[in-house]
């Protein structure tokens, strides 16, 4: 595998059973990257179909003349598990995920590709099938909109605004792996990278792509299971894979704002209320720890003691929103003096 130039970008393209569509995809694949400083990673994820074989017999052939390497997995251990053990063998400053399914056009990733590098501020580029103007073919409508749903809980829970959660090709600075701690094995694995880089502050920049859906009996693998436990992954990914100070600080708001909600309301209805409060509980433990916390609480305290029955929701909503401007001018002013870990837990 001789190498003429130094690499600049790894290739990762994970299969498990796509017999019918690997060679139409490989030869793709490197018509539109001839010329590019690229290294070839092509991971098979314990494919029963005969496309490691394929893969094994053609790959040395094919791409004789460039980088590349075969990663063949002996059990099928999902698309995540198979993309964290790729990228041990990722080289380059960039890293370009894209399925093997024949779903997504390898020209598409070629254009992501140029942008990104010509554009050293973009650290992170996904591919939307919902911007531009270029081919589109959808065969599923409840895929169709479980991919919507999933991106707009998604950028509720962290604060985005992309519009395809589960597009299938990504390209990233290498770099950023080192802050990511990826842990989910199978389809989740959209949501475990996306869900990293959001919590590491890194930009998310989207490119329109074209998307050529195909049937179950032409190889897709996405089930109302999977659908399903996306939602898992997603609270998941917001509110357990968490330091030990944000966990503390979730701990403590969703408790405390869950007791608030327990003085309104009467029999079903107080229920709801302590739910409702303690989600809100929930999403402000997230990005406060225990003082800005406390100064909340101690706020809608105070603005309890202002009136009685009813009357009181709306003078502790008052000193609510109040609570929510001082606590972030606390967090703002001490932020720069809370480097000590034990100070995290409270700042």
């Amino acid at each position: 595998m001789p190498q003429k130039n130094k690499i600049e970008l790894s290739i990762i393209t994970p299969s498990y059973n796509e017999i019918n569509v690997i060679e139409e995809f490989v030869f793709k694949l490197k018509k539109n990257f001839v010329g590019e400083s690229v290294k070839f990673i092509f991971v098979d994820d314990g494919s029963s179909d005969g496309t490691k074989e394929w893969l094994n017999k053609n790959i040395p052939i094919i791409f004789k003349s460039n980088k590349y390497e075969i990663l063949n997995l002996d059990k099928n251990v999902g698309k995540g598990g198979a993309l964290r053990q790729s990228f041990l063998h990722a080289e380059g400053n960039y890293i370009l995920l894209i399925d093997s399914d024949m779903e997504y056009n390898p020209l598409d990733a070629l254009e992501m590709y140029n942008l990104i590098k010509s554009d050293h501020t973009i650290e992170v580029l996904f591919g939307s099938r919902y911007l531009g103007g270029k081919i589109q073919h959808r065969i599923h409508f409840f895929n169709d909109l479980a991919v919507r749903i999933n991106t707009f809980i998604f950028n509720i829970f962290f604060g985005e605004s992309i519009t395809d959660l589960h597009s299938g090709t990504k390209i990233f600075k290498k770099t950023i792996l080192n802050k990511l701690d990826l842990s989910i094995n199978d389809f989740g694995f959209e949501i475990d990278i996306s869900a990293q880089i959001a919590k590491n502050n890194y930009k998310i920049y989207e490119y329109g792509i074209s998307y050529l859906g195909r049937t179950k009996a032409e190889g897709k693998k996405i089930t109302l299971f999977d659908g399903l436990l996306s939602y898992y992954y997603l609270f998941k990914t917001r509110f357990i894979q968490n330091d030990l100070p944000t966990l503390v600080s979730l701990f403590y708001s969703t408790l405390f704002m869950g007791y608030i909600g327990s003085h309104f309301g009467l029999g079903i209805g107080k229920t709801m209320v302590i739910i409702f409060f303690a989600i809100i509980g929930m999403f402000m433990g997230i990005n406060r720890k225990i003082i800005p916390l406390t100064t909340i609480f101690g706020f809608v305290y105070v603005g309890s003691l202002f009136s009685k029955g009813n009357g009181r929701i709306y003078t502790v909503l008052i000193f609510f929103l109040l609570s929510l401007y001082v606590s972030k001018l606390i967090k703002k002013n001490f932020k720069s003096k809370s480097n000590e870990f034990f100070l995290n837990y409270f700042i």
